[in-house]
């Protein structure tokens, strides 16, 4: 799924995508072709995080909805990542509102905010694990909130603000959740210290730099 450095690559190809998309507006295919192989990855693994098997036909909705509004979007190739995210979000919980599946209970955890995990500890270790099924079936079981959240930055490569746009939420609700579903997730994929505890070297940082 992504490495720690994850938010970093995307926002590398943003340059690219945000040209692609210019000219996939005025009609070019090859182009809308370059944009889709640069965001389908991410939205893909996003939209598996969500709803699991049916993640491609949801994928494919989405992406008839964006070919269909592309003339209406305005913004770069950060901008883009972000609305497609949210078409494929939108779509996504439509598919489960048809399963007739109650989303996961969006609330937060009663225990207080920890430090925020510093580089080469328990936050990009778990990183580099969540390439696997199991941790995506890990992320699954988060609680809705912190899923989506580690999901977007983790996955689709937002920033703190793009993430919070997506999901209707403040930018520092969703850096605390992703925080938290990172931390769940250290401990479940057994990245621990000898103690038995989370490693942070308590130097503040979240998941990619916001901006």
């Amino acid at each position: 799924m992504g490495q720690g450095g994850e938010p970093r690559r995307a926002q590398a190809y943003d340059g690219e995508l945000g040209a692609a998309v210019a000219r996939a507006q005025d009609g070019d295919e090859t182009a809308f072709a370059v944009a889709y192989r640069i965001v389908q990855p991410g939205l893909l693994g996003y939209l598996r995080g969500i709803v699991g098997d049916d993640a491609e036909d949801v994928a494919s909705d989405a992406w008839l909805e964006i070919a269909r509004d592309l003339g209406r979007f305005k913004g770069d190739g950060a901008g883009f990542r972000g609305w497609t995210a949210t078409i494929a979000r939108h779509r996504a919980l439509d598919h489960l509102r048809r399963l007739r599946v109650r989303p996961r209970s969006a609330a937060l955890e009663q225990d207080a905010v920890l430090d925020l995990p510093g580089p080469h500890t328990t936050h990009d270790q778990a990183l580099e694990s969540l390439s696997t099924e199991r941790a995506l079936e890990l992320v699954r079981g988060l609680p809705r909130d912190q899923a989506e959240a580690v999901l977007l930055r983790v996955v689709v490569g937002l920033d703190g603000p793009a993430a919070a746009r997506v999901l209707g939420k403040r930018p520092g609700a969703v850096r605390t959740a992703a925080h938290r579903g990172l931390k769940r997730l250290a401990r479940q994929l057994g990245v621990m210290d000898a103690n038995g505890e989370g490693v942070t070297d308590g130097g503040p940082r979240t998941l990619g730099e916001s901006k």
